[in-house]
C-alpha cells in the first residue's frame, strides 16, 4: 500500500570501489519515445548562465544552466531543485563544484530552475499539496530544448534537491518516471500519492535525511522513510542515508551522490549496489 501522507500537508522548507561493477540492465535500457517531451514554446540558445524558457500555458521562467560552451556530446542532464529561501546557485553547494565540472566535461548540463514568484510560501507547487505541474513543465522544456540543440544521454537524466527541492525531486521521480533514471533527495520524502508516469521504470533513489531532528514543521525522517518504503513496495531500489545532522546537506557525501547517479542510468536492474554499498560511501548509508 502506498504510504499515506496528506497531500495538503504544509511543509516549511529551508535550505540551509563497488560502483565500478557494470550494472545489469533490463531489456528496456532507455525511455520510450512517448515519454520525451517536445518543446511547447520557443527554445532559447542554451548557454552557461541564466536562460529564459517559455513553456506554453505558464509564465516564462529562468533556469540557471551549467554547461560547457561548444561541447556537443550527448551528456547527462541533472536537474537541481533548491530549498525555500534559496536560489538556483544552491546547486553548486548541493552537488559540489567537482561534480558540476564533471557533468560539463562529459557534455552534460546541470539545470536549476528559478521558482515562480507567485508560488507563495514555498518555491515548488507540488510541495504545497497543489496538483499544478508548472515546475515540471519547465523541466520538460529544458529537456526538450537540450535534446534539440545539444543532445542528451537519454539514459542519464537525474534529479537532486534539498528540502522543498527534495520533496520536488521525489514528485519528479514519479511524475516523470518516463525519463528519470535516478534521484537523490536531501531531506525530502513522499507527500501524497503522486502519479506514476511509467511504473515499469524502476528508477533508483539515494535518500538522505538528518535523523529525528530533521524537522521544519514536517518530519523529514518520516517522509524519507515513507519514500523508501513505497519504492520497496513497487520493486524499486533505494537506500537510506541518515547523517544525523538535522536539516542540512551533508557536503562530505557529495562525491558519493555523483558516484550513485553514474552507477544508476535508466533501466539498471538489479542495482549494482543490491549486495552492498561501495566502501567509499558514508557509513551512515545502509541497505536496511
Amino acid at each position: 500500500m502506498r504510504a499515506l501522507f496528506a497531500s495538503s500537508l504544509l511543509v516549511a522548507l529551508g535550505c540551509g570501489g563497488a560502483s565500478a561493477v557494470e550494472p545489469v540492465v533490463t531489456s528496456r535500457t532507455s525511455p520510450l519515445a512517448e515519454f520525451f517531451p517536445t518543446s511547447s514554446g520557443h527554445c532559447p540558445n542554451l548557454t552557461d548562465g541564466y536562460v529564459t524558457f517559455t513553456p506554453s500555458g505558464i509564465a516564462p521562467r529562468r533556469v540557471r544552466l551549467w554547461l560547457a560552451p561548444g561541447v556537443s556530446l550527448a551528456g547527462p542532464l541533472v536537474f537541481y531543485w533548491h530549498g525555500t529561501g534559496s536560489a538556483p546557485e544552491e546547486a553548486l553547494y548541493g552537488l559540489g563544484d567537482p561534480t558540476v565540472d564533471a557533468i560539463k566535461a562529459a557534455g552534460g548540463i546541470v539545470a536549476a530552475p528559478e521558482h515562480d514568484l507567485k508560488s507563495a510560501q514555498f518555491p515548488w507547487y507540488l510541495t504545497m499539496g497543489a496538483g499544478r505541474e508548472d515546475d515540471l513543465l519547465v523541466a520538460d522544456e529544458v529537456l526538450a530544448c537540450a535534446r534539440e540543440q545539444r543532445g542528451v544521454d537519454e539514459r542519464r537524466i537525474h534529479s537532486v534537491g534539498m528540502s522543498a527541492g527534495g520533496l520536488q525531486t521525489v514528485q519528479m521521480a514519479y511524475r516523470r518516471s518516463g525519463y528519470i533514471a535516478s534521484v537523490v533527495p536531501y531531506s525530502g520524502g513522499l507527500l501524497g500519492f503522486p502519479l506514476d508516469q511509467d511504473p515499469e521504470n524502476h528508477f533508483a533513489a539515494m535518500i538522505f535525511f538528518g535523523g529525528a531532528k530533521d524537522q521544519v514543521i514536517a518530519n523529514f525522517q518520516a517522509l524519507s522513510r515513507a519514500f523508501h518504503d513505497d519504492l520497496g513496495a513497487l520493486g524499486r531500489f533505494s537506500f537510506l542515508c541518515n547523517h544525523g545532522m538535522g536539516h542540512k546537506i551533508p557536503i562530505a557525501a557529495r562525491p558519493s551522490v555523483w558516484e550513485f547517479l553514474q552507477a544508476h542510468p535508466f533501466g539498471t536492474v538489479p542495482s549494482p549496489y543490491a549486495a552492498g554499498l561501495p566502501p567509499t560511501f558514508p557509513e551512515y548509508c545502509t541497505l536496511d
